[in-house]
């Protein structure tokens, strides 16, 4: 199964965080599962990290090597990615988000996220 993780899913399990809820520790370390990690985070991760956001503790290169080290994969950003967010509803305006739902719906993968309003775009995708 192809799980890609939302950007506080992805810091939390790089970080063993409690805030990974079981289900999601199980889905992400099952054996059956490839981790994607989408190059839309890692420009998230960039933009708040350099503004001094709390919610972005580490470096958008620490974190590339942190995924790199956990086995993950990284999915860069394509046009079909790219019209696909135009085709979305307004649930969220969160642009780095809209990109994962993208990606999620086109390749298609199963997003996992914390975020309710994410969680609205399709059944497909696990909120925690």
């Amino acid at each position: 199964m192809n799980l890609l993780l939302d950007t506080h899913v992805a810091l939390w399990a790089i970080a063993d965080s409690p805030r990974l809820v079981s289900k999601a520790r199980e889905l992400i370390e099952s054996p059956r599962a490839t981790v994607w990690i989408s190059a839309a985070t890692i420009w998230e991760i960039a933009i708040k990290h350099g503004l001094g956001r709390g919610d972005m503790p580490v470096s958008a290169e620490d974190a590339v090597r942190f995924f790199q080290q956990s086995g993950y994969r990284f999915l860069s950003i394509e046009p079909e990615h790219v019209a696909a967010v135009g085709d979305l509803a307004a649930h969220h305006a969160d642009p780095f988000d809209r990109m994962l739902v993208a990606q999620a719906m086109v390749e298609p993968m199963r997003l996992i996220t914390h975020d309710p309003l994410v969680a609205r775009y399709s059944d497909t995708i696990i909120r925690i």
